[in-house]
């Protein structure tokens, strides 16, 4: 597994600091850290929507949380978007007193670490991956899912085009549980319109850049809407492919994940018009933009994406948590930190007030974005305008029909 340099070269300073110590004095000292690991993609498809950006969002949290009588440490890795790398590096942390993985994008690792989490008795807080399985028949305890999902995705996205006439459908989806995923609720969205499932290509991820084949067979299904169940580079390819191939005169392009970073890639000459959901967007209220000014410069110079934003507002109402019920407490029992997080009301700069259910799903609402024209945009970041907003109760799948066994009947 990589482990960054920032991340080595923390970690043997630690060791040095401590070994210096007197013996109690180290233990005393790390009885009062919490030690916060970010899981992400330092190096992927899912770079520039997570990584780096997830690892400042989860530091200006903890700088916007202040001193509260403990100390925070913040580690980084990367997974590699490979299972088995994220949870053998998700063991080893928790094993050497790591108390909370962040971010996780990719399911298939998510799932993994979820697992893992909930046998070590630690915190996860989800933010990078969309499958809904995580607050459904999967769920767990030491679980919170924050940012976003599957089901909020196809139900903003996805029921909005078949309102508009797009009632055929073909997917080109990346072969793995997200893909999955996000294809299956959104299809059972437009069945339960009216509209038809046509017909779907599953290409291997992330082995795949070339996408000409799955494009031409989508082509040659006559579906009014070509749909995207993929994410980041992948989807900025397969628009930028479809196009190309002429397919934006027949068909009309769905986007099922996209966000900033991946719009101002496309370009708005090639991405205006997009429908696109997501649940956080910097210039989407005044506190929205005072966290993207607080942020930005630790941020490669960019906005927020939606996926670290997340892990700014996860990280931030953890730590309050703990502060609740007590650095001891939080360190024993992940279980415990989770269900004192999901007593207490949640408000932060990103998302703004919500709640956490007994499921793990954090509620906040979803946004159905329009990407600009280029004569609409004021600066090279100003790219959506709010089409359509939905309460967060209305936006996540309902408590009741998500089969997740800690709900009672």
């Amino acid at each position: 597994m990589d482990l960054s340099r920032r991340h080595l070269l923390s970690a043997t300073a630690a060791t040095t600091a401590a070994a210096a110590l007197p013996w109690r004095s180290a233990r005393a000292q790390a009885a009062n850290t919490i030690r916060i690991g970010v899981i992400s993609d330092m190096s992927g498809p899912y770079r520039d929507t997570t990584g780096p950006g997830s690892v400042a969002l989860t530091q200006q949290a903890v700088q916007d949380f202040g001193n509260h009588g403990f100390n925070i440490e913040v580690i980084q890795a990367d997974h590699q978007n490979k299972p088995d790398v994220g949870a053998n590096l998700a063991r080893q942390w928790f094993d050497q007193g790591v108390d909370v993985i962040v971010d996780v994008p990719t399911s298939s690792v998510a799932l993994a670490i979820h697992q893992i989490a909930r046998d070590k008795n630690k915190v996860h807080l989800n933010s990078g991956a969309a499958s809904s399985d995580l607050t459904g028949p999967a769920c767990s305890p030491n679980t919170v899912h924050w940012t976003y999902d599957t089901y909020m995705l196809a139900k903003s996205t996805g029921a909005a085009i078949v309102k508009t006439g797009g009632d055929s459908w073909y997917f080109i989806t990346a072969d793995y549980a997200f893909g999955h995923a996000l294809e299956r609720d959104t299809g059972n969205f437009v069945k339960a319109q009216g509209g038809r499932v046509l017909g779907a290509a599953r290409y291997p991820f992330p082995a795949t850049s070339d996408f000409s084949a799955f494009l031409l067979q989508a082509q040659s299904s006559r579906a009014k809407v070509l749909a995207f169940a993929n994410a980041s580079t992948d989807t900025v390819n397969c628009i930028k492919g479809a196009r190309e191939f002429g397919l934006h005169r027949s068909m009309k392009f769905a986007a099922l994940l996209m966000g900033v970073v991946d719009i101002k890639s496309l370009g708005l000459e090639a991405g205006q018009g997009l429908n696109l959901t997501e649940s956080f967007y910097w210039d989407l209220n005044p506190r929205t933009r005072a966290l993207t000014q607080r942020v930005r410069a630790k941020n490669e110079g960019r906005p927020p994406a939606m996926v670290p934003a997340g892990c700014y507002g996860a990280v931030l109402h953890y730590l309050k948590a703990v502060q609740a019920m007590g650095v001891a407490a939080a360190k024993a029992s992940g279980v415990e930190a989770v269900n004192r997080m999901k007593a207490m009301p949640c408000d932060d700069d990103a998302f703004g007030a919500g709640h956490i259910r007994a499921d793990g799903r954090k509620i906040h609402p979803a946004y159905l974005f329009e990407v600009k024209t280029p004569g609409e945009s004021r600066d090279p970041w100003d790219l959506y305008k709010v089409a359509a907003t939905t309460p967060g109760e209305q936006a996540f799948r309902p408590l009741a029909e998500g089969g997740c066994p800690l709900v009672r009947s």
